[in-house]
């Protein structure tokens, strides 16, 4: 195996051990909404961190260079981006026994 090959192994293993970790602590925080809430929020601002710091820097600034940065996103699966929960989905699970329920149509004289 030569440089390059040795870097990619242990970059991945990084990257698994980081993923490792996310996991076991979202298992742990497991029905605890505010836990799962804070990790949510610190995966996002260590996403804009990385986003905003290094990888802008990195950016190429040679056609070659962009064209393989390109190719890569979309070989690999696209932009990375974290997906905000919408608030009707967060309410799909809630249910206030005490509100009566109202049906939006008329009901039919007999």
């Amino acid at each position: 195996m030569n440089q390059k090959q040795d870097f990619e192994v242990k970059r991945q293993s990084e990257l698994q051990a980081i993923t490792d970790a996310v996991r076991a602590l979202a298992t742990r925080c497991e029905g605890d909404s505010l836990a799962l809430l804070a990790l949510l929020r610190t995966l996002e601002r260590l996403h804009r961190e990385v986003r905003e710091g290094g990888f802008q820097v990195s950016l190429p600034d040679n056609r070659q260079a962009l064209y393989a940065l390109l190719k890569d996103i979309e070989e690999e699966g696209g932009w990375p981006y974290i997906d905000r929960m919408r608030l009707r989905s967060l309410l799909v699970n809630f249910s206030e026994p005490n509100l009566p329920v109202t049906n939006p149509e008329p009901e039919a004289k007999s």
